[in-house]
């Protein structure tokens, strides 16, 4: 077998593996969120000035960790384009 199509398959592999546990942190992050927003709405003691900052906190974790995703996308998406150019380019190796 080309070793080639073997370093394809390692890659979608990753990229499988990344996607879940990338999808399964999201899972738990939202759901901590969601505990931490019902928390500050029962606590009457946290004023809303800190309750607000927590909101601006979440989103900015969330806009990084979608920037984050982007990234590692766009470098599985090149890796890939990069193998298949290289294994239509050179079909008998």
């Amino acid at each position: 077998m080309d070793s080639r199509w073997i370093a394809k398959q390692m890659i979608d592999f990753q990229k499988t593996t990344f996607d879940h546990i990338y999808n399964s942190m999201v899972m738990i992050q939202d759901h901590t969120e969601k505990l931490a927003y019902s928390l500050f709405r029962q606590a009457i003691w946290i004023p809303e000035e800190g309750s607000r900052v927590v909101n601006q906190w979440a989103e900015i974790f969330k806009k990084g960790r979608n920037d984050f995703k982007v990234a590692v996308d766009d470098g599985f998406s090149k890796m890939e384009d990069s193998l298949t150019a290289d294994i239509q380019a050179h079909p008998e190796i």
